[in-house]
């Protein structure tokens, strides 16, 4: 496949990298090495910057506001948009907008009206609700939170664990059990305001990712209306498991980011620093782990951009969205953990961000389906298509 970038994606990828080196990198640095959001009058002003640039909103499709930007273009982006310190799971600390929950775009009217259009005017937040204390990998076997007929609504009852910002969040999308005797097709999608009755949230411990923590869902009787219901009844899986497959793109090209950053500090160190009378970039053993690091980082960008066309194309991409995940999320990590040997002992400080990488690129292997999950995907894939 021909990757070479058209003279657009040139011109917004360099706009996109301008903005990290001199907007985020600067304010960045006077913050403490664990912060996750810029203050406010920072945030305000970055966020003027990026709606100058036309980039304001970037995951909304443009029916709906946002830029026109396929997802080929949207990965490059993500890659540059990752490459600083809190880059992995706070992109440029979010200054470039959100795009609410993507299963809100195939709403109902009367839904859109009261969850999608005010979370894109920023005057609400929602969370999804899919994992369970009963496992995450297998959400569609997993899910036991039950969902039960009552009048003109449902029951719901059961848990969620290890959900983000359900404590600062209006809704939320919740998967439960509608049909008890079905695997993927007894699931529904239904939206849940937090002030129903019946729905608790509270805060579990803190994750390996800095000044973050997830929460747990409780559902006791919670009463939900069938105006709630997003898609069809029994239909939900297919809603989340499209989100799953699409969101492994951008995913991987976040640990893509922080890998081409951590292997040019390294490179960086090795050429000044000097052991015994040499530099560090004179010595075979530094040199192939520089190389080791190249090879990991080109990887993962053909196999994430492969991903990323067949998606823009339309085509199925699946199990190259599974491939892409898979491959950048553990090479990322071999590419963190060779610049921290390559720095030694100035490379567990908080001074530099590679610790942060460090712990929060273990995540990835575990976030938005683990490494043998993916590996289980691609496997089926193979099987079938050899025996078919």
């Amino acid at each position: 496949m021909d990757f070479e970038l058209s003279s657009e994606q040139e011109l917004l990828v360099q706009q996109v990298r301008r903005f990290v080196t001199e907007e985020i990198l600067p304010v960045e640095a006077t913050l403490d090495p664990d912060a996750a959001e810029l203050p406010a009058a920072d945030q305000a002003r970055l966020i003027e910057k990026t709606k100058a640039m036309g980039l304001y909103g970037l995951d909304i499709p443009a029916e709906f506001g946002g830029p026109e930007i396929d997802i080929t273009t949207r990965t490059l982006l993500a890659i540059e948009m990752a490459q600083h310190r809190a880059g992995l799971y706070v992109p440029c600390y979010g200054t470039f907008g959100g795009a609410g929950l993507a299963q809100l775009y195939e709403a109902n009217a009367d839904q859109k009206e009261r969850y999608l259009f005010p979370t894109l005017r920023g005057e609400k937040r929602g969370f999804f609700g899919l994992t369970e204390p009963s496992g995450g990998s297998d959400p569609a076997r997993a899910i036991k939170t039950r969902a039960v007929r009552d009048g003109n609504g449902w029951r719901l009852t059961g848990t969620k664990i290890f959900i983000s910002n359900a404590d600062k969040s209006e809704y939320g999308i919740v998967f439960a059990r509608t049909d008890p005797a079905k695997g993927r097709e007894g699931i529904t999608c239904f939206i849940v305001d937090t002030d129903m009755e019946g729905f608790r949230v509270r805060r579990i411990v803190h994750t390996l990712r800095s000044a973050h923590y997830a929460t747990e869902l409780e559902f006791d009787g919670c009463f939900v209306p069938d105006g709630n219901v997003l898609g069809e009844v029994n239909k939900g899986f297919a809603i989340a498991n499209d989100r799953l497959s699409r969101q492994r793109i951008p995913y991987a090209a976040g640990c893509i980011g922080v890998a081409i950053a951590a292997n040019r500090m390294a490179i960086e160190w090795a050429k000044q620093r000097e052991t015994f009378g040499a530099r560090l970039s004179d010595r075979q053993a530094i040199q192939w782990m520089l190389v080791d690091n190249e090879i990991d980082i080109r990887t993962s960008r053909y196999f994430t951009l492969e991903a990323a066309e067949k998606a823009r194309k339309r085509e199925p991409f699946r199990t190259e969205a599974a491939m892409a995940k898979l491959i950048a999320s553990e090479a990322g990590g071999r590419v963190v953990d060779r610049s921290m040997q390559i720095f030694g002992g100035m490379g567990m400080t908080k001074d530099l961000p590679l610790e942060r990488w460090y712990r929060e690129m273990r995540i990835r292997r575990v976030g938005e389906g683990p490494s043998e999950v993916q590996r289980m995907v691609i496997a089926r894939e193979i099987i079938s298509g050899s025996l078919g």
